[in-house]
């Protein structure tokens, strides 16, 4: 069911399809430090001057890569998640009036994410372990207008980085033994169109 191409750089469509994206540049050819004042400097330069969502998404995952590779730091800034409730979140910056979430998230294996949508473009880097995200699309009938049905699958593993736009829909499992930790990137969230989705009563409600 897997229909990502064998690469490290996805977005996934709001009909489920996992586009593998352009090569990434030389990360050997960066000198400098990438602080993450500048990666949120070159972040905000990308908002105000592209609009659509999946060009965002294009020009945004190289400049996460780039921060992650120069910023080793980050990839510790992780809280242990607690058994109860099997994963943790701790926000690496928050700012009034710039709706940005950038975070790191830890889930315990055998934790499920519900099947839900974001109501705004993400960007998810795996850090350590393993996650299987599933991949949905709306497939609505007469008789079951929020219909969802699974279209695809990938499994996930450090250096891998997957894109989101606001309608894509997906879950999340933690595979191993070990917690995953990821670096997630959220432009800002529009709470009345993000859903989460039950697939065998075909309802939705707000996520």
């Amino acid at each position: 069911m897997d229909n990502c191409l064998d690469t490290q750089n996805w977005i996934v469509t709001p009909e489920g399809i996992c586009k593998a994206c352009k090569p990434q540049p030389d990360l050997d050819s960066f000198v400098e430090p990438y602080r993450l004042y500048r990666f949120l400097t070159n972040l905000e330069d990308i908002l105000l001057t592209t609009t659509d969502d999946y060009q965002r998404l294009l020009l945004i995952q190289p400049l996460v890569r780039r921060l992650l590779t120069s910023s080793y730091w980050l990839q510790m800034e992780f809280t242990n998640p607690p058994s109860n409730p099997g994963w943790s979140v701790r926000f690496l910056y928050q700012e009034h009036q710039f709706p940005i979430t950038v975070q790191m998230v830890a889930w315990l294996p055998e934790n499920v994410s519900p099947i839900h949508n974001h109501g705004t473009w993400g960007i998810v880097a795996v850090i350590g372990g393993e996650e299987k995200n599933q991949f949905w699309k709306r497939s609505p009938t007469s008789e079951h207008p929020n219909r969802i049905e699974q279209v695809g699958e990938k499994n996930l593993v450090p250096g891998d980085i997957i894109g989101f736009l606001p309608d894509t829909i997906h879950c999340v499992e933690p595979l191993g033994s070990e917690p995953t930790v990821t670096f997630n990137l959220y432009g800002e969230t529009d709470y009345s169109q993000r859903f989460e989705f039950d697939p065998i009563h075909h309802t939705v409600q707000t996520f």
